[in-house]
């Protein structure tokens, strides 16, 4: 290595310009709070649902959908909106039950990925915005961009807490739900559809292959240490804006792709809940088998 390289750890941490640096990425600062209260809010359903694969599976197609803007000089993010909602779709349609939608998300993630390094290897441009789609860019949300991922993501939230209450009762037990009366079929559809959105612009931050540390390793944290209806999304809102801002600070002073320090944070937080949750079930049990036995 030479003198005027310096050793390995100053291109993961690097500080001495920070407070310049930091003024050239206020939206991705925005867009990281912004995708963390996305992120965290839809990853509590994603989870009941048990649909950690399907956001995968969505991803891909999404980066197809980028890829193949970015190929032809379209709108990216119309791009990869377009492909979240083809594989969304597809997927809420013809995927009623888990064994037909885990071979769907199976054909299809094959399908987006191949499709997205074609237009990727077709395209002439630069390199850097080839990388970006597959792991994120620090400075990648320009005014325009976060202007769409606000409006998106506005649409996403009122979407969920319109139907928060059904969408819990049939993620939790379909059937009763069903015999219920509510339109569990459509509940489904509409999820997946604002689960396509939310994919669909948190690529644009960490990038497609790393999208589940924003949309599920949250929620899974926070369902390590509380069952609470209240306290599971509030808590996955938290570690999701932590990830993702604490992990765009970071990556500021290294000048590295961000998605290591976002996914790094994220199972930093799941690592510490899923310890917490081991030490809280224990200590629960004597007044488990109290509150049985009376």
């Amino acid at each position: 290595m030479s003198p005027t390289s310096g050793p390995w750890w100053s291109h993961i941490f690097d500080f001495s310009d920070y407070g310049d640096l930091l003024a050239l990425v206020h939206n991705s600062i925005l867009a990281g709070a912004i995708l963390g209260v996305v992120g965290g809010l839809i990853g509590v359903f994603v989870m009941k649902r048990d649909l950690a694969f399907a956001v995968h599976g969505i991803s891909e197609l999404s980066f197809a959908g980028a890829s193949a803007a970015l190929l032809f000089g379209a709108n990216v993010v119309a791009g990869s909106v377009a492909g979240s909602l083809i594989a969304a779709l597809l997927i809420g349609l013809l995927g009623a039950r888990a064994r037909d939608r885990n071979s769907i998300i199976a054909v299809l993630m094959p399908f987006g990925l191949g499709l997205g390094i074609l237009f990727l290897a077709l395209y002439t441009g630069r390199s850097a915005n080839k990388f970006g789609l597959l792991t994120g860019q620090i400075v990648a949300v320009d005014d325009p961009q976060l202007l769409a991922l606000l409006v998106i993501s506005v649409v996403v939230i009122a979407g969920l807490l319109l139907m928060w209450r059904p969408l819990t009762f049939a993620s939790v037990d379909p059937d009763v739900a069903r015999a219920r009366g509510l339109p569990v079929t459509a509940i489904s559809i509409i999820f997946m559809v604002l689960l396509g959105l939310a994919v669909a612009i948190s690529i644009q931050v960490v990038g497609a292959l790393l999208v589940l540390s924003l949309l599920v390793t949250p929620a899974a944290a926070a369902m390590r240490v509380t069952s609470s209806a209240l306290l599971t999304p509030l808590l996955s809102v938290g570690f999701a804006v932590v990830s993702v801002v604490g992990g765009i600070m970071l990556a500021l002073g290294g000048g590295l792709p961000i998605s290591p320090y976002v996914t790094t944070v994220s199972f930093l937080i799941y690592v510490v809940c899923h310890i917490a949750g081991r030490r809280r079930v224990p200590a629960r049990l004597p007044a488990l088998t109290k509150e049985l036995a009376t």
